[in-house]
């Protein structure tokens, strides 16, 4: 189906805040085929990944009975481009997790800023490929620009304690630390499957995190932790934190959470960072095609077999009730990996 041969596409999206199990949290619509901005290119989405910022938002952005299309992470065909656009020509087949103050992915066709898009990796499927945008970036900035760790630096060693290793994130976190750094890597993961996805994607040592995390450590590293890359439970996990961090050591955060005693950390010199991986798209920053050099190295990064997908659920087509029940089992907090859904009803 070509962009130009029809007005309208199918889409899924929400009207009013509601929980998931109501059946009107996510409803199937019609809306317009979008039109490409000056720097956009316009996508046919093949795949789409869910996380958990596609939830959150339903439930606590209540569009007033407008339609809003969630979703932020795609794979798919170039089928226009913007009249500014200069990355990318129709029939290139790309990926991305989008821009939160935009309409999301979860539509047949989706308009996208090109800077925060690359070429999906050759060796995957959409599917496979639609699980990687959000993570990937959301774990390579967080270990190289806030953690300030470097790209290749294989010489530089240490310990990083990545919590719920086996999430999106952490299982991208793990990986990219495995193959870009010579860190030791310990995983916070607390059931058999999710112990062993995350030896799987790169963690050395696990822990659970429904245990004190300071005495199960100092069995493992008796000197404390350099870096953490805390995917959630930050406020609650603060106070153990700052016990287990070296001096001088470093802590990015990429959930939400209220005020905090971040003075926890003043007495080492603890640093705190903030991660969101739409900082970039949503204030428009001089950097914005950092995303797409990130992801195009991502994508390298997976043919070469250094990385690979964290897919490892697909529910089937994009609709309002499959889309519904990965809403449900990431809300549940017993997912792993990455929950995708692939084409769309004819």
């Amino acid at each position: 189906m070509s962009a130009t041969q029809n007005s309208t596409m199918p889409a899924v999206a929400y009207r009013k805040s509601l929980p998931v199990e109501d059946a009107e949290s996510l409803l199937d619509v019609e809306l317009p085929v979008p039109a490409p901005g000056p720097r956009d290119i316009l996508v046919q989405v093949e795949a789409v990944a869910v996380n958990p910022v596609d939830y959150k938002v339903r439930q606590n952005n209540d569009p007033g009975g407008e339609p809003r299309v969630l979703g932020w992470d795609a794979a798919g065909t170039v089928v226009a481009v913007g009249d500014e656009a200069e990355l990318f020509q129709v029939g290139d087949e790309v990926y991305y997790a989008g821009a939160i103050d935009r309409p999301g992915s979860n539509s047949r066709f989706h308009a996208v800023d090109e800077r925060i898009a690359a070429r999906k990796p050759a060796t995957l499927s959409f599917t496979e490929a639609a699980a990687l945008p959000l993570t990937s970036l959301t774990a390579w900035e967080g270990l190289f620009e806030r953690l300030g760790l470097h790209d290749g630096a294989l010489d530089k060693t240490g310990t990083l304690l990545v919590t719920a290793a086996a999430g999106g994130v952490g299982a991208m976190v793990a990986q990219l630390a495995r193959a870009l750094t010579s860190l030791t890597v310990i995983g916070t993961a607390s059931r058999p499957e999710t112990v062993e996805f995350a030896h799987r994607m790169g963690v050395t040592h696990t822990v659970d995190h429904h245990q004190p995390l300071p005495r199960q450590l100092t069995g493992i590293v008796p000197d404390g932790i350099d870096y953490i890359f805390s995917t959630n439970g930050t406020d609650r996990n603060l106070a153990a934190y700052a016990d287990i961090l070296k001096p001088f050591g470093r802590l990015v955060a990429i959930d939400d959470f209220g005020p905090v005693e971040i003075g926890l950390l003043k007495s080492k010199s603890i640093s705190f960072h903030w991660e969101l991986m739409f900082t970039r798209s949503l204030h428009h920053t001089p950097d914005m095609a950092k995303q797409h050099h990130i992801l195009t190295q991502v994508a390298r990064l997976v043919d070469a077999g250094i990385l690979t997908t964290t897919a490892t659920t697909d529910l089937g087509l994009v609709n309002a009730a499959h889309l519904r029940e990965a809403h449900r089992i990431l809300e549940s907090g017993t997912a792993i990996g990455k929950i995708t859904l692939t084409g769309f009803p004819d």
